[in-house]
């Protein structure tokens, strides 16, 4: 029995040692690195440049109750005019957030900006009062004022975030990681001041001046979706055809809602 016993052993444990063997782990596929971002030939890059501006009887601004708090009043006066709605006399169109929304290629990438953007709030208004950053770009937030802030960002897509600044030269350093047109800041202190921010993943955007005149610089070829916002008469859209070398132009024109 013993070497009948031996024998079978022997057999299983070579058995064994060949299963074994011929087993193998399938390791899963190493996943492919990412391409690397496609860059815009500057070289033969176009451009998108126009006017937005405004027709009819432009609305009236309430005055602002800088007299509630004397650290407030500067230059302007107690109770100078609102800066929400600004027309020349030649009809153009202040403070518009005009941005290419759609049709720029996603495998394009931008490097993100090491400097941030300022928002300052002096004689208790901010300043500017509509603003653009990139996402993930951050925004250095200024206290100019010898009286007490508070800054309080109201996105939909990106964090809320409400911080105080209690002294003059307080300053904050805050980002938003999503794009986002637009993000409203408000004061709780001052209930009169108010703030745009425009949120987006490239450098396509831009701000009207007291001109109305804006320029998107560096933009590849291609057909684009270029939107207009404005705090108080809403968005205005328009398809861009941009062309390597060229500057291509469009206007947008608002009217009293």
């Amino acid at each position: 029995m013993i070497p009948r016993f031996r024998s079978s052993l022997a057999l299983l444990v070579s058995l064994g040692a060949l299963a074994g063997a011929c087993t193998s782990v399938t390791e899963p596929p190493a996943s492919a690195p990412a391409p690397p971002a496609r860059t815009v030939d500057a070289a033969i890059a176009g451009s998108i440049a126009g006017t937005v501006t405004f027709s009819g009887t432009v609305p009236p601004d309430r005055r602002l109750p800088l007299d509630s708090d004397p650290a407030c009043v500067q230059g302007d006066g107690p109770n100078p005019l609102s800066d929400a709605v600004l027309v020349s006399d030649a009809g153009a169109l202040r403070n518009v957030f005009v941005h290419v929304k759609a049709g720029l290629d996603p495998a394009y990438g931008f490097a993100t900006p090491a400097d941030p953007v300022v928002l300052d709030q002096q004689g208790c208004r901010y300043t500017p009062r509509v603003l653009g950053v990139r996402a993930g770009q951050a925004i250095e937030i200024v206290n100019s004022d010898p009286t007490f802030h508070n800054v309080h960002a109201l996105p939909k897509t990106n964090d809320e975030f409400n911080h105080g600044q209690q002294v003059k030269g307080d300053r904050t350093r805050r980002l938003f990681s999503a794009p986002e047109v637009m993000v409203r800041f408000k004061c709780d202190v001052h209930g009169w001041m108010a703030a745009w921010v425009g949120v987006v993943a490239h450098p396509f955007f831009a701000v009207t001046g007291a001109d109305g005149a804006f320029t998107l610089a560096g933009v590849p070829s291609g057909t684009y979706t270029v939107e207009a916002w404005h705090e108080r008469f809403g968005t205005r859209t328009a398809e861009v055809t941009v062309a390597d070398r060229q500057a291509a132009t469009v206007t947008f024109a608002f009217a009293a809602n």
